[in-house]
């Protein structure tokens, strides 16, 4: 028996894959567990619109990811902090803060996107990336001055 598989399965299949396998598997445990529908005509051609959906969906996401980005790109943050003798910084810049500015300045950004390579606890220009999707990363500027 034909199926298309509506969640992975581990050793049978993928999700949206068309696998043939045993009548008494699909009918006692995929079908009935949600895992698995059968092939029909109607539940392939609902199966291709589903994935040209999610083909445009995600192509619509990419296109706003590239935009954010370019947005991103052009943004400069600056941060005063204190600072001690000799121009000691006293702690750093957390991606908390970063969060924090980037939702003042309109962005959806949450703190998990940032990465920070290098501490921000030098006086300075610094760089930082913001994951938008797997592909989009931006490079945010960080810029660190004397309160």
């Amino acid at each position: 028996m034909k199926v298309i598989f509506l969640e992975n399965v581990k050793g049978q299949g993928k999700k949206n894959e068309i696998k043939e396998v045993s009548t008494g598997y699909a009918n006692n445990y995929l079908i009935v567990k949600g895992l698995a529908m059968a092939a029909t005509d109607s539940n392939l051609k609902m199966l291709d619109r589903q994935i040209k959906d999610n083909k445009t969906k995600q192509q619509s996401e990419l296109e706003n990811s590239l935009k954010i980005k370019d947005k991103i790109e052009k943004e400069k943050l600056i941060f005063r902090i204190k600072t001690g003798e000799k121009g000691k910084v006293f702690g750093s810049i957390s991606s908390k803060q970063i969060e924090k500015e980037l939702i003042d300045k309109n962005y959806q950004i949450e703190k998990k996107q940032i990465k920070i390579n290098n501490n921000l606890s030098t006086l300075g220009l610094h760089c930082v990336k913001i994951i938008l999707e797997q592909k989009v990363e931006a490079n945010l500027q960080i810029e660190i001055i004397k309160e």
